[in-house]
């Protein structure tokens, strides 16, 4: 049986983003609900993506196309989500991510994301520029 690669810690990750746990994120098991996980991803992404400037041009912007997330352990108010994201792959128009939600340094869960440059006039995916690439490989991780 293969060993588990170790879980990464927040350090891991070039963009860091903090997010409030809310009384209401809980369900009747007293744990964060598992739908708040992606929303803490989306904090994330939208930092990596909006600070500290927009990436995508105007016209332009970034859709979700692909969420994989493995729940690590059981998120609990109060508290806060600290979120780390990195680049892993980029394509022609599409950008993958490694993101991970820690509470007090520890891994809740990790993921893998995938969003695409998407033309809001054409209402399809548009080629990266250099300049947009270059920026995301300057935040790639292993």
């Amino acid at each position: 049986m293969a060993e588990k690669a170790p879980l990464p810690v927040l350090d891991d990750f070039p963009v860091k983003a903090r997010d409030t746990i809310r009384y209401g994120d809980t369900d009747m098991l007293g744990h964060v609900n598992n739908a708040v996980f992606s929303t803490f991803l989306e904090t994330g992404r939208t930092h990596l993506l909006l600070t500290p400037r927009r990436l995508a041009p105007q016209g332009m912007g970034f859709a979700l196309v692909r969420l994989v997330l493995d729940y690590r352990a059981e998120m609990h108010w109060p508290g806060e989500a600290d979120i780390g994201t990195g680049v892993i792959s980029v394509g022609r128009s599409s950008v993958g991510l490694r993101q991970a939600i820690f509470q007090e340094g520890q891994c809740m869960a990790t993921a893998e994301t995938v969003i695409v440059l998407f033309d809001l006039t054409e209402r399809r995916a548009a080629p990266l520029s250099d300049e947009m690439r270059a920026a995301l490989e300057a935040l790639r991780i292993a």
